[in-house]
């Protein structure tokens, strides 16, 4: 261990003679004790560093490097400084041994620094403050946990309540005799839904009638006259019984070609023909080449129809209710509740009506928007017919 430099350092302060005997050995001891002076005072410099780096440490300050005397370093206690703590300041530390200012000697150099670090003193200036910002995003993130849970509570909906199972079913609205009368004719062609109106061949006006229904996206069927039982008259281009095949095709395709194009064709009156099983081929057949759908009006219950149908291998459609046998409103209604009851048990029901009843175009539209809402759907009579 070497002398104290504290006691060094008082004699040479305190003694004039001392001082003068050193400058002598000094100028005698050469080469060597100019390296020990210049050792020391290194030496002093770098414990001088150590303590301006650890007090900028503890600040968190810019370091600012100061030469202190060599009697401060040494009574602050410090040994050597290990060489990375005493790196940063090799350079003044070089600038020294120009002008000493009597340094004392000593016996032991340090080893001398020669790792030139001077850009280190700089990070830690410049990444050091970064850190700071963080404390106030921290202290303004609780305000935000507490408001955000409270807000967000009561803005919540409820659950809404629960929906009554919807109805299904297929309703088929046909709309029959039109071609008597073009006004009575004008309330259904703005119904908003999916409609059959059959016309009446060898009237006035029928052309005009499947026209306009066409053009108001309406479905066209041929209201096929034929006769009935009771003897009353059908109308012109009607089938009777006991009419060849050959005269019933004629029938069919004059009044196909007065009001066609159309998507099919169903029975006017007819009870007496529909019986006759032979006639309904005819008929049945004539459909099927020229690709037409067949409704069965059911005029009577022994309707030789559907026999008839499945000999040929086709399917046709049946009328389920009759809307305006009576033509006020709660009669109507309680005919459409039961097609409507029929449509929810078998997936859908054939309802009919006739354009005469002045409240039923009215009724219909008016019922329309509630009963698609309880989900109920409407389609036209040939859409049914192919669906089954």
């Amino acid at each position: 261990m070497p002398v104290s430099g504290k006691k060094i350092a008082a004699k040479t302060v305190s003694s004039p003679k001392a001082a003068s005997a050193v400058k002598k050995k000094r100028a005698g001891g050469g080469k060597k004790r100019k390296k020990a002076a210049a050792g020391d005072a290194l030496r002093a410099v770098l414990l001088a560093a150590v303590l301006i780096a650890v007090s900028a440490a503890v600040s968190m300050g810019i370091v600012i490097v100061r030469a202190a005397e060599p009697e401060t370093v040494q009574a602050a206690g410090y040994g050597s400084a290990p060489p990375e703590a005493a790196a940063p300041e090799t350079e003044p530390a070089k600038r020294e041994p120009e002008t000493p200012p009597e340094p004392p000697p000593k016996t032991r150099e340090p080893p001398a620094p020669q790792k030139p670090e001077p850009a280190r003193p700089t990070p830690p200036v410049a990444a050091k403050p970064a850190p700071e910002p963080p404390p106030p995003r921290s202290a303004e993130r609780p305000p935000e946990k507490k408001t955000a849970p409270a807000a967000a509570s009561p803005a919540r909906p409820a659950a809404p309540p629960e929906r009554p199972p919807r109805r299904q079913g297929t309703v088929v609205l046909v709309i029959d005799d039109a071609g008597n009368n073009l006004r009575e004719l004008e309330p259904f062609l703005r119904f908003p839904g999916p409609l059959t109106i059959a016309v009446l061949p060898g009237l006035p006006h029928s052309a005009e009638a499947a026209r306009r229904i066409r053009a108001a996206g309406k479905e066209v069927f041929l209201h096929q006259p034929m006769e009935a039982v009771g003897g009353q008259d059908p109308g012109p281009g009607a089938i009777y019984a006991g009419m060849s095949a050959a005269e019933i095709r004629a029938a069919l395709k004059r009044n196909v070609a007065e009001i066609g194009p159309i998507a099919g064709m169903n029975n006017h009156q007819g009870s007496r023909v529909t019986m006759d099983a032979a006639a309904m081929e005819t008929v049945l057949g004539f459909c099927r080449e020229q690709g037409l759908y067949f409704l069965d009006s059911r005029t009577t219950a022994e309707t030789a129809a559907p026999a008839a149908a499945a000999r040929l291998g086709i399917t046709i459609g049946e009328r389920n209710v009759f809307i305006d046998n009576e033509q006020n409103r709660s009669s109507m209604l309680r005919y459409i509740r039961e097609g409507l009851a029929k449509a929810e048990r078998q997936g859908g029901a054939v309802l009919i009506g006739h354009t005469w009843s002045p409240d039923l175009a009215p009724l219909l539209t008016e019922l329309y928007s509630g009963l698609v809402e309880q989900g109920y759907t409407f389609s036209s009579a040939s859409s049914w017919i192919k669906k089954k």
